[in-house]
């Protein structure tokens, strides 16, 4: 028996229900299709997706035949609710990727398609509408080669010599194969499909029935059967209740097998339902490769691994704007946060906060049919007509350097210490939590019990109270009394050492940055690059379609949402953008953005950083920052000799007057990015014997420039730009050349990724300046971190560029930083030096012995 899950996967409008439905029809699971405009689908049963005409839940229908059986799972196309759609993506073996034929590759089939190549899904192609006028399947085709990097081709005929020529294109053993036998087998192009080599397409019209078949005979002929794992294993892709209030939990097996009153995590699985549409049979076990809904398991969730499965989703669709919900008067309030908290455990991103203070809810959505969505459901669900006030960005923190955070709780008959070491992780890694304990020195069970409470709760940053990120978090010691301590003392303990911790580090506020993807004619080009730069948008280098220009980059999400319309105003209706979460990054203008929340960390009552010591029978508060003096156990850092912390500052600080005024006398004055220290208590002074510092001298001085950060901050080559970025990179070089010749430097100008996919990168040498185009996803920022730290080693090496977390980057690594105003400013003082010198001498540059003296150089 063939077992495979296929995920179905589209923009919406593309098709993708309908063709569902005639998948269902010719495999039997229905005996009439209906239509989603008639509100009689299949899949979409739910009221408000008939309502709507959208696909807002995933359904899974079950196809089953001679010597197969395939469960299908339809997503919603519509962004708002492109969470679900990657929950789902989880536990595919194979996608079926919808595309209108009339409308091409479109927005958010660019984002389907990376999660595909992120989870390395297998994908098929249905190039659907082909009874539309304006439909091209070779036009189609030949978009998705150039868009996504070839290995796609008509499946329409798999026996003619074109076909395997095609196939043997896209696979050197499959080459090799074609010139042997003059054909391709169909177990090797099966082979091909799974590796993600060959990506089958299709085509027809789901509406009216053709090609429907072909294509599923096709998926039948080139698919493989699931691979199961040796022992039980499943994947937890959805939660929700059914109309009686059930908890489902919905997952895939991967290994083994599960049956009913079996037990996972200590919970027992009371009932097995196999859905098809919003129908379903109970089962008494499900093998690998099935799909399937139980019942029982209340701690399980949305991305979690079972058994043998060590799975572990983490979703990049992130919500980054918070609403208010505004609630009639009168109702019952934990009755209902608790009812939208069960809404939580199903949409796993609404993030729903009660503030008690200001009897506020908020909550997080992706988008205005979400919100539409959401207002249905919860009147549905919990009976209450509310409405959404829009809120603003989720800003998030972290910090820059390694803390040691401490709490203590001992109120009287009470004892509960922790000490936790909080260390900075890379962009994009989330919470992390280990242990690093004794079970000599602290019990198994309170070692699990403080991860426990780590895990349990989102803790806040102390510049805007926003949730923190990309920390690690680890347990270094704690103490309890055999007598006294309780459960919730080492939460009060735990909570307080996180929060006293963060006050101790420097923090940094960040902001979610969309990647986005501007289609537009060519005359609006310089229009859109005014605009972006305006926004501070990182924008990679356009190229050119036809009449239509590409632009891509990352902006920040509050700038960039909104610039849909005004594209579409400027363009005349024919400009597209299509935008996705990228990251979250250092904020802009942190400082504004504090001041304008308001936040006071040492106010927040609920989130104290304050500790609780006991004297003479009663309990009594000391603050953050003199807590250290009262703590049981000794602090989990060492700390660092005077002479050597001395030595550091002197290193990297500069504080030796003399020193300072040669370094800002030579590359301009040193602006350090702001963070914040918490507010530290005054210390001691440090008593060191005086240094000497010698000034080292090179035999060479690298000076490396980020092109187009310096093109976009110098007003001249930025206005350039918006009429020609490739006169702007010749401006730029041009200026430069005087500048190597006159202070002897070894330049570098870096500029991101040439557009052609595959780029290996290129270098190239103009007038003495190396010119370095970087390989396809590496940024001229990466780039030049890592030339800059190679060539610090032995060389003196300024970095020039106006990137505020570059530059700290850069200086932390060993080279000097100069920003894009400080170079104009030195390029001019040049330039108006060399001038005068010519002038009074009467002397045509490049033909000068100046000129000639340098020019090997």
């Amino acid at each position: 028996m063939k077992r495979i899950t296929m995920g179905i996967l589209a923009h919406v409008d593309a098709g993708k229900t309908t063709l569902s439905e005639g998948l269902s029809y010719i495999s039997g699971q229905i005996r009439k299709m209906g239509r989603v405009d008639n509100k009689d689908s299949f899949l979409d049963t739910d009221e408000l997706e008939r309502k709507k005409g959208i696909t807002i839940f995933s359904k899974q229908a079950i196809l089953t035949g001679d010597g197969y059986s395939i469960t299908l799972l339809d997503t919603p196309g519509h962004t708002d609710f492109f969470a679900e759609a990657e929950r789902t993506v989880s536990v595919f073996d194979y996608a079926l990727l919808v595309i209108s034929g009339t409308e091409g590759i479109q927005s958010h089939t660019r984002t389907l398609w990376e999660l595909l190549y992120k989870k390395n899904i297998p994908v098929f192609v249905f190039i659907n509408k082909s009874d539309l006028t304006g439909f091209s399947l070779e036009n189609t085709i030949s978009e998705l080669n150039e868009e996504f990097g070839g290995g796609f081709f008509d499946f329409s005929c798999d026996s003619s010599e074109e076909f395997f020529e095609n196939a043997a294109l896209c696979d050197e053993d499959l080459m090799t194969e074609f010139l042997e036998k003059g054909a391709v087998s169909e177990e090797s192009i099966q082979k091909a499909v799974k590796l993600r080599k060959i990506f089958p397409c299709f085509s027809g019209s789901a509406l009216k029935m053709e090609g429907v078949e072909d294509f599923f005979k096709g998926f039948l002929k080139y698919t493989v059967s699931f691979s199961p794992l040796p022992a039980f294993g499943a994947r937890v892709f959805k939660i929700k209740e059914d109309e009686k209030g059930n908890r489902l939990t919905f997952l895939k097996v991967t290994g083994g097998s599960l049956k009913v009153k079996d037990i996972i995590n200590d919970e027992k699985i009371n009932e097995i339902r196999i859905y098809s549409s919003d129908k379903y049979k109970t089962s008494s076990e499900v093998l690998p490769g099935e799909v399937c809904a139980v019942l029982g398991p209340k701690s399980t969730y949305s991305g979690q691994g079972l058994g043998a499965d060590s799975f572990e989703d983490k979703l990049t669709a992130q919500p980054v704007f918070n609403y208010k919900l505004n609630y009639p008067s009168g109702i019952d309030i934990p009755k209902f946060v608790a009812g939208l908290k069960k809404l939580q455990e199903e949409e796993t991103k609404l993030n729903i906060t009660w503030n008690e203070a200001k009897s506020e809810i908020g909550i997080s959505l992706m988008g205005e049919i979400q919100l539409e969505v959401l207002t249905d459901l919860i009147y549905k669900k919990l009976g209450v007509l509310v409405t959404f006030s829009r809120g603003g960005v989720i800003y998030k923190e972290t910090i820059l350097n390694t803390v040691e955070g401490v709490g203590h709780y001992e109120p009287l008959r009470h004892y509960a210490e922790v000490h936790l070491l909080l260390e900075p992780l890379p962009e994009g890694s989330g919470m992390q939590f280990e242990c690093d304990v004794s079970e000599d020195n602290l019990a198994k069970n309170w070692q699990r019990l403080i991860l426990n409470h780590l895990m349990e709760k989102a803790h806040k940053g102390v510049l805007t109270g926003s949730p923190v990120t990309d920390i690690k978090i680890t347990l270094k010691a704690g103490r309890a009394h055999l007598k006294h301590t309780e459960g919730g003392d080492f939460r009060q303990a735990t909570y307080r050492a996180v929060r006293q911790g963060l006050m101790n580090a420097e923090s940094v506020l960040l902001e979610p940055y969309y990647r986005f993807v501007i289609d537009a004619p060519g005359e609006n080009t310089g229009r859109i690059m005014t605009d972006l730069d305006r926004m501070e948008a990182k924008v990679e280098m356009p190229y050119t379609k036809g009449s239509f220009t590409r632009i891509s980059g990352e902006a920040p999400a509050s700038l960039i949402t909104a610039y849909q319309s005004d594209l579409i105003a400027l363009s005349g209706g024919q400009g597209k953008m299509s935008t996705r979460f990228s990251a979250y990054r250092p904020c802009k203008n942190q400082d504004k953005i504090i001041e304008e929340i308001g936040y006071n960390p040492e106010s927040d009552t609920e989130n104290t950083p304050d500790s609780v010591f006991c004297s003479h029978g009663a309990g009594f508060t000391v603050k953050w920052n003199e807590v250290p003096e009262y703590m049981h156990l000794e602090s989990i850092l060492k700390p660092k000799p005077k002479e050597e912390v001395r030595e550091k500052k002197t290193k990297f600080f500069a504080t030796d007057e003399e020193l300072l005024k040669i370094f800002e006398n030579t590359y301009g004055k040193v602006k350090q990015t702001r963070v914040y220290d918490a507010m530290h208590t005054k210390k001691e002074p440090v008593t060191v014997k005086e240094t000497k510092v010698k000034i080292k001298t090179y035999d060479k001085e690298y000076l490396l420039i980020d092109g187009y950060n310096i093109i976009f901050a110098w007003e001249d080559l930025s206005k350039t730009a918006r009429d020609s970025l490739e006169n702007a990179r010749k401006a730029l070089i041009d200026r430069l050349e005087t500048y190597r010749i006159f202070k002897k430097y070894e330049i570098i100008v870096v500029f991101d990724a040439y557009k052609v996919k595959g780029n290996p990168g290129e270098k190239e040498i103009i007038n003495g300046i190396n010119i370095v185009y970087t390989r396809e996803a590496q940024t001229a920022d990466a780039y030049i971190e890592k030339t800059a730290a190679q060539l610090s080693k032995n060389y003196r090496v300024t970095v020039a560029t106006s990137d505020a977390l570059e530059q700290m980057i850069i200086f932390g690594g060993g080279a000097l930083r100069m920003s894009a105003r400080t170079l104009l400013s030195d390029v001019e003082i040049v330039e108006e030096t060399v001038r005068k010198m010519l002038e009074e001498n009467s002397v045509d540059i490049k033909n000068s012995d100046f000129y000639k003296s340098f020019s090997d150089i």
